[in-house]
């Protein structure tokens, strides 16, 4: 499948068919037709589950208890992760940002038995797979250092096992610390980003995630659906190389990483989009 999203950093938005698209492929918890509440009883101030309407399936399941005084929240164990891949200046954090913020906004509408003064809390958050670069130190210590860190974005300067062991955890045991990436300082930073119990949908995205060889094959077994964003690879390109200038880098040396290291690692990526479940277009408007 096929679709178009503008994946400009600058867009915003997206067509309403895009995002019904887009937004039909992430299940959400559908409260009004199945549900199981938590209450606090007043007397024994003990939590009561009912089951009132609950499917057969779901009264199998194992759901997780939250309570807020006498408010009844729903909360269900079902997650959705979706690997997001994809070029060096495809959009990928445009749209995973997109369509997370699309997701907590319909979600209060969506599960009807919030009272008005709860706060729903967040369903979906992006997990970006730049914390999981290698450490400056751990390129430092390679056999060639330079070469390393000139070459800092292509696969083998990740480390796609500690990945593959988060996004396990969080599939485990429901909740997970994960590294951000300072990119001031150049590095990641440990356990910056909590994927917790009511996240039903996470959004990892990156580069690689699509790649079936070594580890990466791993990483990608663990996801429910692959999105990919196919893009131009010379628009991209483009995108990638005024990143670079407004980061403060040279025109010449900003051109120079493109073609010694951003370009190939595109072309390499692009190698894998056969493995997606959807295919997204990035276009500009």
């Amino acid at each position: 499948m096929e679709i178009s999203f503008p994946t400009t950093p600058a867009a915003g938005y997206f067509r309403s068919s895009t995002e019904t698209s887009l937004l039909q492929r992430i299940k959400l918890p559908s409260w009004h037709r199945y549900g199981a509440y938590i209450s606090l009883s007043q007397r024994t101030k003990q939590p009561l589950l009912s089951t009132r309407a609950v499917s057969p399936v779901l009264r199998e399941s194992r759901f997780k208890v939250l309570c807020i005084q006498n408010k009844q929240v729903p909360v269900l164990e079902a997650r959705h992760i979706v690997g997001l891949a994809g070029p060096p200046g495809a959009g990928k954090s445009t749209l995973a940002n997109a369509v997370v913020q699309r997701v907590n906004k319909l979600w209060p509408a969506k599960a009807n038995s919030f009272d008005s003064q709860v706060k729903p809390p967040d369903v979906a958050i992006v997990l970006p797979m730049d914390g999981f670069h290698l450490y400056r130190s751990q390129l430092d210590a390679m056999e060639n250092p330079e070469e390393a860190h000139a070459r800092r974005g292509a696969p083998w300067t990740y480390n796609p096992t500690l990945l593959f062991n988060c996004l396990k955890n969080l599939r485990n045991q429901g909740s997970v610390y994960a590294p951000s990436f300072d990119h001031g300082v150049g590095d990641p930073v440990e356990d910056d980003i909590f994927v917790s119990l009511q996240h039903k949908v996470v959004i990892v995205e990156g580069n690689y995630l699509c790649l079936e060889e070594g580890v990466w094959k791993d990483v990608s077994s663990i996801f429910d659906e692959k999105w990919f964003i196919d893009v131009d690879l010379d628009k991209a390109m483009q995108r990638v190389l005024k990143r670079h200038i407004s980061t403060g880098k040279p025109p010449d040396i900003a051109q120079w990483r493109i073609d010694y290291n951003d370009g190939p690692n595109a072309e390499l990526i692009m190698k894998s989009k056969k493995n997606a479940d959807l295919v997204i277009k990035s276009i500009d408007f």
